[in-house]
């Protein structure tokens, strides 16, 4: 699986578990935790199907902080990326960032 093969490849990942995986007949969704080499984690949650998708990528530090989040829920409509968004820190900001591919590749600008 592409999720699987990119937290593979990823040169910032150290370990990642599969929370939770299911595939049905117009999509799927997946849960997993990622441990990074700065030890910060990064949780991500992805929901696809027919008609929907929902996502979020939490990327927070060893304490445990909020980093960045990723996410589209339909709230932020003065955005100009709605509904997709980031938040970082207690600021909510446009996001290109809609796939835990470009949301790894972000967190890996920053941390190589």
């Amino acid at each position: 699986m592409e999720i699987l093969t990119s937290l593979e490849e990823s040169p910032v990942v150290q370990r990642h578990q599969v929370l939770d995986f299911k595939t049905f007949e117009n999509g799927w969704y997946y849960k997993v935790k990622a441990t990074l080499k700065d030890g910060s984690v990064l949780h991500a949650r992805e929901y696809a199907g027919a008609e929907e998708r929902n996502y979020a990528f939490h990327w927070q530090d060893k304490q445990n902080r909020l980093r960045v989040r990723w996410d589209n829920a339909p709230h932020h409509e003065h955005i100009p990326t709605y509904p997709h968004h980031k938040h970082v820190g207690d600021e909510v900001q446009p996001s290109v960032e809609i796939s835990l591919d470009d949301a790894l590749e972000y967190i890996e600008d920053r941390l190589l």
